[in-house]
């Protein structure tokens, strides 16, 4: 197999996983929206910390009210975009996956084969293709006897 070949065929993996990812099934709509909503949301009160992990008062209100919204029949959606318009893109977990949130899973997997793409580059330049031959590699040229007499001579005198 080619590297060429190899290269398309590791593309194509990658982005198999990715389309696969990308259509994960959501959970079931028998289990309680609330709690998954609040494991999932980063907490506007707590950087870096789901809302669940927070221990701020106004983070265990926030639950209260999202636990009150599903009691009262809301869709999740809309709890979630009530939230999204107060709170802003902050307590997202992961960035979008369209217009230019999808650029934060874009960007490296096209660095990733770029990098891989330039180690092959490199290492077919040095390994001279598949006969081990570099291909602007030479013949030494006819060594001088005398050069070659200083030379055992050095040697002679440093072993």
């Amino acid at each position: 197999m080619s590297n060429g070949s190899i290269f398309v065929t590791s593309l194509l993996a990658v982005l198999l996983a990715l389309l696969v990812a990308g259509g994960a099934a959501p959970a079931s709509a028998e289990e309680a929206w609330s709690a998954g909503m609040v494991d999932d949301l980063m907490s506007p009160y707590c950087p870096g910390r789901t809302l669940r992990s927070c221990t701020s008062p106004q983070a265990g209100e926030l639950i209260v009210w999202i636990e009150q919204q599903e009691a009262e029949g809301r869709d999740a959606d809309a709890v979630y975009t009530d939230l999204l318009t107060e709170f802003g893109d902050e307590i997202r977990q992961a960035p979008t996956t369209s217009g230019f949130g999808a650029a934060a899973y874009a960007i490296p997997v096209l660095a990733f084969l770029l990098g891989g793409a330039l180690v092959a580059v490199f290492l077919r330049r040095q390994g001279g293709g598949a006969t081990g031959d570099s291909p602007g590699a030479t013949t030494p040229a006819a060594s001088d006897p005398e050069l070659e007499r200083l030379v055992d001579e050095e040697l002679g005198r440093s072993s």
